[in-house]
């Protein structure tokens, strides 16, 4: 039997004026976007700390610390792009990896399968490997007053 490891991320920020809105690598249209010392995309930062949890490597934050100049306003696919090359170097490889957006907005139904794409591509996997869909909180928590944004993750490496 191959050797499997299954990790599991999760990430939120809050909604902000003048700033805009990425999920996924996608520009969304959308009144508020997310804070954060990158672009903010918590689908992608969850998805990183998936791959990096699963792999043993630590999370986002020891990769790519807020207090890190260098990634101030970064494209969090670039950011997963790299995470995923450490993982890679260390010998895993992913199976597949499942995001999930929780807010009660935007609704992302006619997106989410570019989204995982998008996601797909910047990582070099085969599209399908990486699926992305959305739950309300029913207008429970931050998420349910339309505050912030939060996504969970949750990655299955194997064995190279």
């Amino acid at each position: 039997m191959s050797e499997l490891r299954i990790g599991l991320g999760v990430d939120a920020h809050a909604l902000v004026e003048g700033v805009p809105l990425v999920l996924a690598g996608i520009r969304i249209d959308h009144p508020r976007g997310l804070a954060g010392h990158s672009d903010g995309d918590v689908v992608t930062h969850a998805l990183i700390d998936a791959l990096l949890g699963a792999a043993d490597l630590g999370d986002i934050g020891s990769f790519f610390p807020s207090t890190d100049e260098q990634y101030r306003n970064a494209s969090s696919l670039d950011l997963l792009w790299k995470a995923y090359r450490e993982v890679r170097d260390a010998g895993w490889e992913l199976v597949n990896a499942n995001c999930v957006l929780v807010g009660e907005e935007p609704r992302i139904g006619t997106i989410r399968e570019a989204m995982g794409e998008r996601l797909a591509e910047a990582l070099g996997v085969d599209h399908g490997r990486v699926t992305v869909h959305a739950t309300t909180t029913d207008s429970l928590g931050f998420t349910g007053r339309r505050e912030g944004l939060g996504a969970q993750a949750v990655a299955l490496l194997t064995r190279r």
